[in-house]
């Protein structure tokens, strides 16, 4: 079961994590995301808005997307909204499987969707003073189009692994 949180406060992604895996033997892996505000050029603040009453259920149909596509994955996607300030965490994805591949696929594919479907709208204030609502972006449709087909085979999450392996040897 992935379950899906909305708030505005700010979460504990290490006490998220131990009341997820909790005293489970089950469980060989787990993938924690967090995603931040970046300072870049001068961000003053970010402020998120949503609706209620569309958000919560759009995120948690995502979430039961991910559970029914990797069974025995278990998670929770926690998105904040209100004003948040360069540093502040935004969301956390965390997914934890039997199986590492699975834990990465589902976490990875919470992600995709969570960009391009679940109804967000963000503003940025600038330090000149400035404003500007945040455009969708299409590298991020790409990534979630890849999902289209279903659950990634073996060989599309090795593919993808190999992908991620230059990014970790640049950082």
């Amino acid at each position: 079961m992935i379950t899906a949180r909305l708030q505005a406060e700010p979460f504990d992604a290490a006490a998220e994590q131990a009341a997820l895996v909790g005293t489970r033997t089950d469980l060989g892996a787990v993938v924690s995301f967090t995603g931040l505000v970046r300072a870049d050029g001068g961000l003053v603040a970010l402020t998120l808005e949503h609706y209620p009453a569309m958000t919560l259920p759009q995120m948690q149909a995502i979430a039961a997307q991910a559970a029914a596509r990797w069974p025995g994955t278990h998670g929770i996607i926690i998105h904040r909204h209100g004003r948040l300030l360069p540093g502040d965490a935004i969301v956390l994805v965390l997914t934890a499987s039997p199986h590492r591949a699975d834990a990465f696929a589902a976490a990875e594919f919470l992600m995709d969707w969570l960009k391009t479907k679940a109804p967000f709208w963000k503003r940025e204030l600038w330090a000149d003073g400035s404003t500007r609502w945040v455009e969708a972006k299409a590298a991020d449709d790409r990534a979630a189009a890849r999902w289209a087909s279903g659950a990634p085979s073996s060989q599309q999450q090795e593919g993808l692994a190999a992908q991620r392996q230059p990014e970790l040897r640049q950082r």
